[in-house]
């Protein structure tokens, strides 16, 4: 300890750089490492305190969060690092439900904390398999569901929040405060026990990180030079399933702007709605040009079904991105078309521009009406059954191929700037409002050809799930997304602990 602070009075780096660190043959290794500038790229935890704030109080939250970011900035500089987490908790957390900040952790946080791993952090920490520890100032509540499942940590020390009936007082527990400094030191110590074992390797990037890193064999300095970060592949469980409003990662400026956005986005949202809603369907292509909503058309769409006796309407198998796909495509092709669905809040059928039928999850039932829908005209429905955000398509149903030959994929891509416009926790009537409150949102339809008859059921004699499969890979190949066996339940279950039925009477709407 002593050559530390001489080495430190010094100006002396007393640790070598984490690119020093051989990671090979590590396997029996137990590792320790700070979160913040050292596992994760970014030295500032605001980013994720601002995710937190936005998820449980919205943008006022956020607000407030901005207002005492400053003061936060200032007393890390002048008094301690653990003033300035105090300030954080507090904006972020004061009032909120400890249940609301659980779920942003679990489903929220993990994709922005996916998207800043440090490369050689990770390096050293994923190649200790003994043991692996996280020591951070940072809430356990919010980092410990990242930590444990995408980076393979068997134990978090984090700060503790305070807590009374449910909510979060903005304050931390006393017992340890926040854990900076010497309190790191004293959890690593309670983790691996008085009985002389300590962590192999320990990584850092501070001097706060010091005390702990002292107790380990080996202690390596993560440098704050820029670098790359790893892919989320490489991780020990890629994010696929995530929620939350956000689509940006909230810096100061990013978050400030988002702030000032919202009154203005929510008037402009309205617009565009209003636009979709109440113009005849061959104007609204270019009212949403106008308004700003980029629709972009690729392939050669199908004419109208005819009205000969006997011949069905085109079912458009459709990639789900949005509960808006239907309405994109209904633009695209100049023409309302009818779109199946699995859950739709009262909200978004009263103001759709198409008509919409629920599906009842009775495949008999469900086959019957959506027959009878095809008898009449054209129809839409995406097999997934729910939407994905990430490049990746779920499991498609099967039963579509089974009612009809005439089927047309169709794929659907948007890419939203500011706010994603899907949820999985939140109210459902607002997907729409949020994803027009992007400054320059794109919905990009691309139509495919026409099922070849030898490849549908009735007239080539293939199974319905052998179909279905084929046109999941063939849109993942136009969007070069990854297909997977993964279906509706399993996204709510992860992010939302339900199947993600909306309870709501039907309503059936004819424009």
């Amino acid at each position: 300890m002593e050559s530390l602070l001489a080495a430190v009075a010094a100006g002396v780096e007393p640790f070598p750089s984490v690119d020093k660190c051989d990671a090979s043959g590590r396997g029996s290794h137990a590792v320790a490492a700070d979160l913040d500038g050292t596992l994760l790229r970014s030295r500032s935890p605001f980013p994720y305190y601002a995710l937190v704030a936005f998820e449980t109080g919205g943008w006022p939250r956020l607000l407030l969060l901005l207002l005492l970011a400053p003061l936060a900035t200032l007393l890390g500089i002048a008094v301690s690092e653990a003033a300035a987490v105090r300030v954080l908790v507090f904006a972020a957390t004061a009032g909120a439900r400890v249940s609301s900040i659980e779920s942003a952790a679990q489903a929220v946080l993990p994709r922005f904390y996916a998207a800043d791993v440090h490369p050689g952090a990770w390096r050293v920490f994923s190649a200790c398999s003994r043991r692996r520890v996280v020591l951070t100032s940072t809430p356990r509540i919010m980092a410990e569901p990242f930590l444990r499942e995408c980076l393979g940590a068997d134990a978090v020390a984090g700060t503790e929040l305070a807590t009374w009936r449910g909510r979060a007082t903005g304050m931390v527990q006393t017992r340890r405060g926040v854990l900076v400094g010497r309190r790191k030191a004293e959890a690593l110590h309670e983790i691996f026990g008085e009985d002389g074992d300590v962590p192999d390797v320990g990584l850092g990037d501070r001097r706060s990180d010091y005390p702990f890193m002292c107790q380990c064999k080996e202690a390596y300095i993560v440098p704050s030079a820029p670098v790359e970060a790893v892919s989320m592949d490489q991780l020990r469980r890629q994010v696929i399933f995530h929620d939350g409003r956000l689509a940006l990662r909230p810096t100061p400026l990013a978050a400030l702007l988002t702030v000032l956005w919202c009154p203005a986005g929510f008037v402009l949202a309205c617009l565009r709605i209003a636009a979709g809603a109440l113009l005849p369907m061959p104007w609204v292509y270019y009212a949403f040009w106008a308004l700003g909503v980029r629709v972009v058309v690729k392939g050669s769409p199908p004419p109208r079904a005819g009205s000969t006796a006997g011949r069905t309407g085109v079912l458009f198998a459709c990639s789900h991105r949005t509960l808006l796909d239907p309405i994109f495509l209904s633009a695209a092709l100049g023409r309302p078309v009818a779109a199946v669905t699995y859950s739709l809040s009262r909200l978004s059928e009263i103001l759709s521009p198409i008509r919409t039928v629920r599906l009842s999850r009775n495949r008999v039932t469900d086959a019957a009406m959506i027959t009878r829908l095809l008898q009449e005209g054209d129809l839409a429905i995406c097999p997934e059954g729910t939407t994905s955000r990430e490049p990746f398509l779920l499991r498609f149903s099967a039963l579509f191929a089974e009612l009809t030959d005439e089927v047309v994929p169709v794929a659907m891509e948007s890419r939203m700037g500011m706010f994603h416009g899907t949820t999985a926790r939140g109210w459902k009537g607002m997907d729409p409002f949020y994803f027009f409150m992007n400054p320059s949102p794109v919905y990009t339809v691309t139509f495919l050809s026409k099922l070849p008859s030898e490849l549908t059921c009735s007239s080539g004699g293939r199974p319905s799930h052998e179909v279905a499969n084929y046109i999941q890979r063939l849109i993942a190949a136009t969007l070069s997304y990854q297909c997977t066996s993964l279906t509706r339940k399993d996204k709510y279950r992860a992010l939302a602990g339900n199947d993600g039925i909306v309870d709501v009477k039907p309503m059936n709407k004819a424009r």
